[in-house]
């Protein structure tokens, strides 16, 4: 179109002060009594507007908002006009804030919006409850008067709206305001917790405006569209999605207002009704206190159970999902010498059902097992039903077909199976992780045959699930896994030579790789000559930096492993390592792990790691300088600085506890200074992190133990060491934090005495 053309080269012109009267010109059109040049003119403002930096255009904010406001109002005898006028208006709306601050101009601007959602044209109406709904996200806190006057009385109209476009609009704008009004909650939480006052106030317009948006709400529920695919949004879905919202935003009120929909139409002849009410009480289950819903749970569970069996597939693929929505949030709710046979019997008939149940149905017994499964008891209530459900999912499994993510879903639920069973499911466990080793490598016999992009991508998505459940069988079997480990590594290792190409594959390999090396520790080191080619492959896959990230953590897991036996390797290691850390390609999120790695490496070779020190602390002393000197602007740096500052903190510990082990610790005496001048630096920040906290905490300790004898006692006798012990002691009674304080205090006191 010419005016995203025109609107693309202001959007580059204007920030280099170029092209200045661009947005002069465009406001003089949209003055014409030409109407095609009005809309031509008002679409491009609209997308200048979206696609600038708003600081740009905040000096001549006034001049656009007139103009957007005089081509969408009510007298504006085209439609078409209008339309173009609302959609910028929509589009500059993060820019005139200083208007909305002004209560005239931000009335005529709101009066502007609501008189469009009454015009004769849908599109006009569908483009002004866009704008309530983004008005609604920025201006919170201007919206008391007019959600009295105008907006309650528009939206629950609109909701109404035969047109489903304006019906959506209007349901997202009460989504959005339960968002909005969920935010103050958190945000008055967190005041709380720090004793501060929150500057802002929640007018709880959701739970004042129930009486009103409930009945709608519930009513839609019911038009849902049997021929919709179920990925489509709709009303109902939208609905739905509102509905839960309300209920975590409003609490225990919205019981009250659902709980007689449901009772009246459970057992509706008509489906839509049956499934509405399944929908409802499914949407409330995250918001109301526990005790609230604990007796409405029990009573409805035996209804729901049955309906998993309903004729219609919408009704049965509600009630498996509720159930599922149950197992998650309310699972005290679930009497299991009640209710666990039926529910479990119902759960795993419909593995063999629609597709759209099964993965729900999966959802439910992945809860089920989470909620009540350990690797470390003796049994559980699961136990009786555990390899018939494995025996289902494999069944269904068999299919090439994975409609609706179902055989996704299927193998999710197995190696959450896997990783929750007890020790008296450890039998089948272990054969669940024969019959997939099996079917892993039919993928690798058949690989050749897979022409298509499709086929290839459908084949690595099949391969990544199978990887998936052997990484947790092992993780259960521990060193039982040594039975089937030659196996298993000579599997891994076909299937990282044809899939070399499929980072996600190899990734999901690597995990397993990991898995087996702890659970065999010394013993994988038969294995080490063989995988490392691909360890160091992927260690400088740049690109694939995520594999590359795995790859990094795999080493740390090959050291705390083999110990000793890893000393060959390490010189491999250490270089790629350090090539890695200097290099621009590789993604900066990989690197803190890397600086952690080495802490592996000295604690598995000990005094070995010498050879290595000098570049070590010129590689760490430097990340120190890049920390300390790198301004915390926005919340990625921050977690970025606080990944860098573990990654060296957990660097020194193993350093150091490895020299120690062979007394060498005298060979870090020289970095001393410099590491406690930036923890201290560290201490003061206020965006540094718990895990940061806690590891530096532990370094003071090992730093101190290290140095018993008085060699830095005056470096100990800091105020801030003494002011981070004191607030480490003040952890949650039996956290780790705390245990970490307790240590490092006795190892302070006894070097700094």
């Amino acid at each position: 179109m010419p005016s995203q053309a025109v609107a693309a080269i202001i959007a580059i012109e204007l920030p280099h002060g170029q092209w200045q009267d661009a947005i002069t010109v465009l406001l003089q059109n949209v003055s014409t009594n030409n109407a095609n040049l009005k809309i031509a003119s008002l679409q491009t403002i609209g997308y200048v507007c979206e696609s600038i930096d708003p600081e740009i255009l905040v000096t001549q904010s006034n001049p656009i908002l007139t103009a957007v406001i005089q081509g969408a109002n009510s007298d504006e005898p085209s439609q078409e006009v209008r339309f173009a006028a609302i959609t910028a208006l929509f589009n500059s709306l993060e820019f005139v804030r200083q208007n909305f601050e002004n209560e005239g101009e931000r009335n005529v601007i709101m009066q502007t919006v609501c008189e469009a959602t009454q015009s004769p044209e849908p599109t006009v109406q569908v483009a002004a409850y866009e704008c309530l709904v983004r008005i609604m996200q920025l201006y919170y806190d201007k919206m008391s008067f007019y959600m009295e006057k105008a907006l309650l009385g528009l939206t629950v109209t609109g909701m109404k709206h035969a047109e489903e476009k304006i019906a959506l609009q209007a349901i997202e704008f009460w989504s959005t305001l339960c968002d909005e009004e969920l935010e103050l909650q958190l945000e008055e939480e967190e005041a709380q917790e720090l004793g501060h006052q929150l500057n802002r106030q929640s007018y709880q317009f959701a739970k004042s405006s129930l009486g009103l948006v409930m009945p709608t709400l519930l009513f839609l529920l019911t038009r849902q569209d049997e021929d919709a695919d179920e990925d489509e949004w709709n009303v109902s879905m939208a609905a739905a999605t509102c509905l839960s919202l309300l209920a975590q935003t409003v609490g225990n009120d919205i019981v009250s207002f659902v709980i007689p929909f449901v009772e009246q139409h459970i057992r509706n002849p008509d489906w839509h009704y049956r499934e509405a009410a399944i929908m409802a009480f499914g949407s409330i289950l995250d918001g109301p206190d526990a005790n609230v819903l604990n007796p409405l749970v029990t009573q409805a569970l035996p209804v729901l159970i049955e309906m998993v069996k309903d004729q219609v597939v919408q009704v049965k693929d509600t009630a498996a999902w509720t159930l599922g929505r149950v197992c998650d949030l309310l699972m005290e709710c679930i009497q299991l010498g009640v209710h666990l046979h039926s529910l479990v019997s119902a759960l795993v008939a419909g593995l063999e059902d629609n597709a759209r149940i099964v993965s729900n149905c999966c959802w439910a017994i992945m809860n089920i097992t989470e909620q009540l499964g350990s690797n470390s008891a003796d049994t559980y209530p699961l136990s009786d039903y555990f390899e018939g459900i494995i025996t289902a999912l494999m069944r269904i499994t068999e299919s090439n077909v994975n409609e609706n993510k179902s055989r996704t879903s299927a193998y999710e639920t197995m190696a959450t199976l896997a990783s929750t069973g007890p020790k008296d499911t450890v039998p089948t466990i272990g054969k669940l992780g024969v019959a997939i080793l099996d079917r892993l490598d039919t993928t690798i016999a058949n690989a050749s045959q897979v022409v298509g992009t499709d086929d290839r991508v459908a084949l690595g998505e099949l391969q990544s699930n199978l990887l998936n459940v052997l990484t947790n069988v092992t993780r259960t079997l521990g060193h039982q896994v040594s039975e089937i480990s030659d196996r298993m590594m000579t599997t891994v290792l076909q299937l990282l030579t044809t899939s070399s190409k499929q980072a996600a594959v190899s990734e999901d390999a690597f995990l397993l790789v990991g898995a087996l090396i702890t659970a065999l520790e010394g013993e994988f080191s038969r294995y080490l000559e063989s995988f490392a080619p691909f360890l160091y492959n992927a260690l400088q896959n740049y690109e694939e930096y995520q594999l590359c990230s795995i790859s990094v953590g795999l080493i740390g897991d090959i050291c705390r492993g083999l110990g000793q036996d890893a000393a060959p390797y390490c010189d491999q290691f250490m270089t790629i390592l350090l090539h890695n850390l200097e290099s621009d390609a590789l993604s900066r999120d990989v690197k803190p792990g890397i600086l952690s790695c080495f802490g592996d490496i000295a604690l598995a070779i000990g005094g070995s790691f010498e050879s290595y020190l000098e570049v070590s602390f010129r590689v760490l002393m430097s990340a120190c300088a890049l920390s300390a000197n790198t301004q915390a602007n926005d919340d990625d740096t921050i977690d970025y600085l606080n990944q860098l500052r573990a990654g060296i903190f957990e660097a020194f510990v193993g350093i150091i506890q490895g020299l120690k082990s062979d007394n060498k610790a005298q060979l870090v005496l020289s970095q001393a200074q410099g590491l406690l001048g930036f923890m201290s630096i560290v201490f003061n920040d206020q965006t540094k992190s718990d895990e940061v906290t806690k590891t530096m905490i532990g370094l003071l300790g090992d730093l101190a133990d290290a140095f018993p004898n008085g060699e830095i006692r005056d470096y100990l006798r800091a105020d801030w060491i003494q002011e981070l012990i004191k607030y480490g002691r003040t952890g949650p009674r039996g956290s780790s934090i705390r245990e970490h304080t307790r240590w490092a205090r006795e190892m302070i006191k006894r070097a700094s005495s």
